[in-house]
């Protein structure tokens, strides 16, 4: 069962789609990668889940990718003595780390020594997701005197956001590092780090990983806007977190740091994501409005490797129908002729190295002789990641001898992710991509392949050959 369309979908699995029928039909309707959600539920519930996926997956006969996604450094005020409390504009409020006192509509705690060692007059705190501003006017090392900029009323154990500040976190907490541990006893395919801050974030998690799955960095924060370009260098694939990053930036700024990232991502031949509200209203309703319609085009436009679905496939009342709904505004933006018009519009010159050669001379020979499909013979994923960097016209086989490798492919624009045995040398592997691009009905007798791969065989990142077969 292979995929038509080029952009992937990501649907988070929750309370709404927990049993087999539910996901095997979300995979069916369009889902290349689940994706679980380490802020809610318990060990088992994720292992449970991933059982399912894993037993559909070998029914199907499609790999199919697993993400984990962190909670993060997840930041709170503390609890209020008599329920919520009304903020008045203009009016003063304490922070401060005492745990044990409740709050009242003048302080409240705020348990982070680190929000407190970073902050400085001046600097601003939001509550709640945004709806609450309050302004620093006094600070130090385990109190904030702030003035409410704009009111409302706070609640127990509400979020608070720092816009501007780089705080002193690391990006796993205690949680994360034991959710991390259990992960990758699993076999999960992706790692995606909530709030990452600075590239050193990324290395911190790769020490920890050791190359056991691909890490995704979560942009949610404006400091790691600010420093994109290090992120990227070291970090396999991005999520347009959009969520906390629309609360932490203006909203009106948040398309075109998207369209950016996008760009940047692209031009790497790193995996992108975009995330966050895309089909919102389908949490409760059974078709989109007409904007999210718009929302999800514009990233497939954009050449998004996919676009992803949190509450409305994990906690809604239509999550199959969300999932379908997805992939039918991805296979009528595909469709469109100036579909392509935008992704060579867009497409960027590659680096001056052989793997990037390579993909762009596949692109090239593709485009010139026609061909029917485009194949990657690959160990790590890298050649299949370098076509993919190139958006071809032809569609893209994923040929590689590991199964984890498949899956995490699964992701990635184009590629259809196929798992075959270890070959003997050029011949063997040409014979092979001619029999799958066969199997998969990509290509009939008489049509040509291009087949990219790395020599010797099974040597990671080490894609250095270019060959054109004949369908026999």
């Amino acid at each position: 069962m292979q995929r038509p369309c080029n952009a992937k979908i990501v649907a988070t699995l929750g309370p709404a789609s927990a049993d087999r029928a539910t996901i095997e039909s979300l995979v069916r309707a369009g889902a290349d990668v689940f994706r679980l959600n380490f802020s809610h539920g318990t060990h088992t519930d994720h292992q449970q889940r991933l059982d399912l996926i894993r037993s559909i997956e070998a029914d199907i006969g499609r790999p199919i990718g697993v993400l984990l996604d962190l909670q993060g450094p997840k930041l709170r005020v503390g609890t209020f003595a008599g329920g919520p409390v009304k903020l008045i504009e203009g009016s003063a409020f304490r922070l401060d780390l005492d745990r044990e006192k409740p709050g009242d509509a003048a302080r409240a705690s705020l348990p982070h020594p680190e929000i407190f060692a970073a902050l400085k007059p001046g600097a601003e705190l939001l509550l709640d997701d945004g709806r609450l501003r309050l302004k620093v006017s006094e600070c130090g090392e385990d109190f904030a005197e702030t003035t409410v900029v704009n009111g409302g009323v706070l609640s127990d154990r509400k979020g608070v956001n720092v816009p501007g500040v780089v705080l002193p976190l690391s990006a796993m907490t205690a949680k994360d590092r034991a959710d991390l541990d259990f992960g990758l006893t699993l076999g999960i395919d992706w790692i995606a780090l909530s709030f990452v801050q600075r590239a050193a974030d990324i290395v911190e998690a790769q020490a920890i990983i050791q190359g056991r799955a691909g890490i995704i960095a979560k942009l949610e924060k404006p400091a790691a806007i600010e420093c994109l370009d290090e992120i990227l260098a070291v970090t396999d694939a991005v999520m347009v977190a959009r969520g906390d990053l629309g609360v932490e930036m203006p909203a009106e700024q948040v398309p075109a740091i998207q369209k950016r990232i996008v760009r940047a991502c692209r031009k790497l031949g790193k995996p992108v994501i975009v995330a966050t509200q895309m089909l919102e209203s389908m949490v409760s309703a059974p078709v989109p409005t007409r904007a999210e319609a718009s929302d999800v085009a514009t990233a497939i436009y954009d050449g998004a490797d996919a676009v992803m679905l949190s509450a409305e496939s994990a906690s809604g009342k239509f999550p199959i129908e969300a999932v379908a709904m997805m992939d039918r505004i991805i296979a009528q933006t595909e469709a469109d002729p100036h579909y392509r018009d935008a992704i060579d519009a867009s497409h960027t010159q590659p680096s001056a190295n052989t793997p990037d050669a390579i993909g762009w001379a596949a692109r090239s020979v593709a485009g010139l002789l026609d061909v029917a499909a485009m194949v990657a013979y690959t160990s790590s994923g890298s050649s299949a990641l370098r076509m993919a960097r190139e958006r071809p016209r032809a569609p893209i086989i994923g040929m590689t001898p590991r199964r984890e490798t498949a899956r995490r492919l699964a992701l990635v624009w184009g590629v259809n992710p196929v798992v075959c045995n270890d070959v003997t040398g050029v011949d063997d592997m040409t014979t092979r991509a001619v029999a799958t691009s066969r199997q998969l009905n990509f290509a009939q007798p008489g049509q040509t392949i291009v087949i990219a791969a790395g020599v010797p065989f099974g040597t990671p990142g080490s894609t250095n050959l270019l060959h054109i077969a004949q369908i026999d």
